[in-house]
């Protein structure tokens, strides 16, 4: 194997490392974000396990393009110092893109989908106002007819006459 294979393969595994920080550190922004009742919250060990499972599978996968899944003794450091420098240099940074795009991208988007929501509940709403409106002169004639056969037809049940 060739130096510029090893030092790529370095730099992958720290890249892994790296994205590994990052999934982390918004999987634990969203437990803290989440009610103390809710099903994150509730079975936040367990789903951290997942998925460090998964990263684990991703970094295999990325060990199987860059050298056939070879592991190497310093694969383990240069992911745990991939770890480390997205803790002291792109926390920030990844932190502050993560609110761009909330503030950007995901909230309008989420407006969007509220909006449709609530407009589409409220033609519902107005139909619904508008056939009982129209079919309330039916349910009272409905209902009175029902009261007066109860009175004129009157039938006693468990008696013997």
């Amino acid at each position: 194997m060739s130096l510029s294979i090893q030092f790529f393969s370095l730099l992958a595994m720290i890249g892994t490392g790296i994205a590994g920080g990052i999934v982390m550190d918004l999987f634990g922004t969203i437990v803290a974000a989440c009610d103390k009742r809710s099903f994150i919250r509730r079975w936040a060990f367990w789903l951290e396990c997942i998925i460090w499972i998964m990263l684990g599978i991703g970094a295999f996968l990325v060990l199987l393009m860059v050298r056939d899944g070879a592991w190497r003794m310093y694969d383990p450091v240069a992911q745990v110092s991939g770890l480390l420098l997205y803790a002291a240099i792109f926390h920030r940074p990844v932190r502050f893109v993560g609110r761009l795009l909330l503030l950007v991208v995901l909230r309008p988007i989420w407006l969007i989908i509220r909006l449709v929501y609530l407009t589409i509940q409220r033609i519902v709403y107005v139909i619904v106002s508008i056939l009982s409106l129209i079919m309330s002169p039916f349910t009272r004639l409905i209902k009175n007819i029902g009261k007066y056969l109860q009175k004129k037809c009157r039938v006693l049940y468990n008696r013997v006459q």
